[in-house]
C-alpha cells in the first residue's frame, strides 16, 4: 500500500495519539460502540478535564467523532481511521519509505 506524504503525516499523528495508555483505554471502551462522556469518565475514574484533553487528542487525530445530544456529548470510534492505522501496521512495506543507509556492504 503506497501512501502519500499527507497520508503518512496523518498516520504519524494517529500513532502519536495512540501512544498514551489512557487514550488506548478510551479506544478500547469505544470499541463496542458509542459512549457518553459521563460513561467514559466513570469507567476511567478520571477527572473530566483530563478526559477532555485525551478525547481532544483522539478527535484531532481523526480517531474518534462526537455528537452532542442536549447537554451530553457522545463519542464513537472513527472506524475508517482505525482501519487505516491497522492497515498501515499490517501492510506497510518492509523496506519503509526512506532508503536506509547501508552500514555494511
Amino acid at each position: 500500500m503506497a501512501q502519500t506524504t499527507v497520508d503518512l503525516t496523518r498516520t504519524v499523528q494517529r500513532l502519536r495519539a495512540l501512544s498514551d495508555p489512557t487514550r488506548l483505554e478510551i479506544i478500547a471502551l469505544l470499541k463496542p460502540g458509542e459512549q457518553c462522556v459521563c460513561e467514559l469518565t466513570s469507567a476511567l475514574d478520571a477527572a473530566q478535564s483530563r478526559l477532555s484533553f485525551h478525547l481532544k487528542v483522539l478527535k484531532d487525530a481523526g480517531l474518534v467523532t462526537d455528537r452532542r445530544d442536549g447537554r451530553w456529548v457522545y463519542y464513537t470510534l472513527a472506524q475508517d481511521a482505525v482501519e487505516e492505522v491497522a492497515t498501515f501496521l499490517t501492510d506497510a512495506p518492509s523496506s519503509g519509505w526512506r532508503k536506509a543507509a547501508r552500514c555494511c556492504g
